[in-house]
């Protein structure tokens, strides 16, 4: 299980462009100790694990028991190749949308 959460972990950080000294500090954990956990060698505390929970938009399920809730996952994926003027664009698009389907 512990190796199985570890290349959950690793797969969100580098999914974020992140390296493991960013992610580590973010959470408030070394580096060295992010690298344990990402081998399989350690786990994060249930205070560390919801930081990470907060910083990535994931649920603890899917951190730890790998249940599909990789929507935000996903999204990020796709966004991180738009342009601002394009996300800018998209979320007007929404907008419209939600007004015309709430009939106002």
């Amino acid at each position: 299980m512990k190796k199985e959460i570890g290349a959950r972990i690793k797969i969100i950080r580098l999914s974020m462009d992140l390296t493991q000294e960013e992610l580590a500090s973010r959470i408030g954990i070394t580096s060295q100790y992010l690298g344990q956990i990402e081998k399989g060698k350690n786990y994060l505390s249930i205070e560390k694990l919801k930081i990470l929970c907060d910083i990535t938009n994931l649920s603890a399920d899917y951190i730890l028991f790998g249940k599909p809730d990789n929507t935000n996952l996903n999204s990020r994926r796709y966004l991180k190749n738009l342009s601002s003027e394009q996300i800018e664009i998209g979320c007007d698009m929404l907008r419209n949308l939600a007004f015309f389907v709430k009939g106002n």
